[in-house]
């Protein structure tokens, strides 16, 4: 299923680091393959995201999704 997301782009720094975004409701998404396009900081972004199931991550942060489309 779908769903849009609307959040800021943030650079988490645990473990070895990577990108999540944070929504107007305080949610946290893990995207797995965030595009370089909306890796900056603070930025608006607006994602349309499928969860997708993780085995073991070292990541404990956020729902794990893949983006399928993006506006900035």
């Amino acid at each position: 299923m779908k769903i849009s997301v609307t959040g800021t782009a943030q650079k988490i720094a645990i473990g070895t680091g990577f990108w999540g975004i944070i929504d107007q409701n305080g949610n946290n998404y893990r995207p797995i393959n965030m595009p370089a396009q909306l890796k900056l900081p603070g930025k608006t972004i607006t994602v349309i995201v499928e969860k997708v199931e993780e085995g073991a991550s070292i990541f404990m942060w956020g729902i794990p999704v893949k983006i399928v489309s993006f506006t900035t």
